[in-house]
């Protein structure tokens, strides 16, 4: 199993170019964030602003509006409920996240639909919480029109994915049900392992301080983030995994809890002083 560590993350940073510019940062919109779980949505979309992403939309609940403008002023706003306005910041991201807070009501499965029927083959998609919920629920990934899926369960997700139950699950196991999924995973635990192409990746970054609600919302927008920074999108990944960890340990030398809040406050910080 290959490791992710700092020295090979610090050696696939990007250096931004002088004459760059917000549009070529990658856009992120982030779907989800019912009428109780809005703060789901923000955290991503936060994540996403703070590692970097040029433009970040937000389809949510209209409940959470002026939440996400106090806590995210950067961040631009769509009604998820409005299938055509949805359909349209779709057409318009690079990257989609889908899941965080969006809920299991009908309201949150026709948004779920919506956003699986109109991303293309160009596009990423990052399904997470709910989104994979529905997933299971309603279909497969081989409908998804697109084959650039990232899948992140946790543990109890996995299992209602592959139907393996864990601690019965081995990373070769865990593979071939990735590959019949035709999707990326990055299977969260208290080492992080990812699936992607025909490579196991295990994280060496984490600690318990990490054990938080909000915390795969927050790695979900900075996967996001990166995808649309990076072009090769596997470093992109496993970057993100890395750097969501990392930082918390960095954290965890004075903070009995790394909230989420705080990894993405020092998260641009943690990637300046990768480049040191």
């Amino acid at each position: 199993m290959n490791k992710i560590t700092e020295d090979i993350v610090k050696d696939w940073l990007p250096t931004r170019e002088e004459d760059t510019y917000k549009n070529k940062m990658g856009h992120v919109l982030c779907v989800g964030g019912n009428e109780n779980m809005g703060g789901a949505a923000i955290l991503s979309a936060s994540a996403a602003l703070y590692a970097g992403a040029g433009l970040v939309s937000v389809a949510s609940s209209p409940k959470n509006l002026h939440a996400l403008h106090a806590r995210l002023p950067e961040a631009m706003f769509v009604d998820m409920y409005d299938q055509e306005s949805l359909s349209e910041n779709i057409e318009q991201a690079d990257v989609i996240v889908l899941g965080p807070g969006l809920g299991l009501s009908e309201d949150s499965l026709d948004v779920f639909k919506t956003v699986i029927n109109t991303v293309n083959e160009k596009q990423w998609l990052v399904l997470d919480g709910d989104g994979i919920t529905h997933l299971v629920n309603e279909s497969s990934t081989a409908e998804i029109p697109t084959e650039n899926i990232i899948l992140t369960p946790h543990p109890g997700e996995w299992q209602r994915l592959s139907g393996i139950q864990p601690p019965a699950d081995s990373p070769e196991e865990n593979q071939q049900k990735q590959k019949e999924l035709a999707a990326t995973v990055v299977l969260k635990k208290d080492r992080t392992e990812v699936y992607i192409e025909d490579e196991i990746w295990e994280n060496t970054a984490g600690n318990p301080s990490m054990a938080t609600g909000g915390m795969g919302d927050t790695l979900t927008g900075i996967i996001a983030s990166l995808l649309g920074q990076y072009e090769n999108k596997k470093q992109a990944l496993l970057s993100a995994v890395y750097m969501h960890s990392a930082v918390a340990d960095e954290l965890a030398e004075t903070y009995y809890v790394t909230l989420p809040t705080k990894i993405i406050e020092y998260l641009p910080i943690f990637m300046k002083n990768l480049q040191l």
